[in-house]
């Protein structure tokens, strides 16, 4: 009997697993319903409107026409060459911001001499709307790629440099000092302690620095003509194409929606380990 009573807890571990998982699973399941729910409710107010005249249609196409434009584009080789320029320069300016900003807010949020020697340019060049260098990428690269790229750069590396910052500063004292008093050298306390601790910081700050990146991009090809998404809105706002405009943003939107689901879903893959991914999931 008393082997058996033994036996019981251990026979149940697999049910137990099971239910933690559904447990799991189950909030996933429920965002994913509510953003599925919300994007058709979306869609259909926007139906209603058009349909109740309280918006002309020459300003406002119906769902329907705008759903049948986008198929229709979505069928030639046009669309999906701006669609993937408009990717390209995203992933790069991404690319490069993460490349630059990731290194140099590692050293500002070790040192405290850097970091204070550098707030003040930090400071005045982080709130500058990126969209204002415009005028100057005009006047020395011209509409071409590298101005994309450079936009698409300068306003994704700041969320990334902040957030790589905020979270080597983040590191518990007590844990580094205990590395300290072992006589743990200065390099491998990096990669052991304060990277590991940083990255939550870091995979946050390149979710948000996608969207800035993505936005910074179709702006540039919105108003310098560099080819892309952007570039076909501004032709189809040319002229009077109201129709494909709208189709032409609701691409776009659904680019910006993918790549934040994607950033989501790399950041909860990849931080399995962190408690805020376990407490997300419970």
């Amino acid at each position: 009997m008393a082997h058996a009573a033994q036996e019981a807890p251990a026979a149940g571990l697999p049910g137990e697993h099971l239910a933690e998982r559904e447990r799991a699973r189950s909030p996933r399941l429920a965002n994913a319903l509510v953003f599925v729910l919300s994007f058709a409710f979306a869609l259909l107010f926007w139906e209603a409107v058009s349909a109740s005249g309280l918006i002309r249609e020459e300003d406002l196409p119906s769902m329907t026409a705008t759903m049948d434009e986008l198929w229709g584009l979505v069928q030639t080789r046009d669309f999906w060459t701006a669609f993937l320029q408009t990717a390209r320069g995203w992933a790069i300016g991404l690319g490069l911001a993460t490349l630059l900003a990731v290194p140099i807010g590692i050293v500002l949020g070790l040192s405290d001499l850097g970091g204070r020697a550098f707030r003040v340019p930090v400071e005045f060049l982080r709130p500058i709307p990126s969209a204002a260098l415009i005028p100057l990428l005009f006047l020395t690269l011209g509409p071409v790629l590298e101005s994309e790229i450079f936009l698409a750069t300068f306003g994704a590396f700041w969320p990334i440099l902040v957030q790589t910052m905020y979270g080597v500063r983040d590191v518990d004292p007590v844990t580094v000092d205990t590395a300290r008093s072992f006589g743990v050298p200065r390099r491998e306390r990096l990669w052991r302690i304060t990277l590991p601790s940083a990255v939550p910081y870091i995979a946050t700050g390149m979710r948000l620095a996608s969207a800035v990146s993505l936005i910074l991009a179709f702006t540039a090809e919105l108003f310098m003509g560099t080819p892309g998404l952007g570039k076909m809105v501004g032709f189809a706002q040319s002229y009077g194409l109201t129709t494909q405009l709208y189709a032409l943003a609701l691409a776009t939107g659904v680019l910006g929606v993918a790549t934040h689901v994607l950033f989501t879903w790399l950041e909860r893959r990849a931080l399995r380990w962190h408690p805020s991914q376990r407490l997300e999931a419970a």
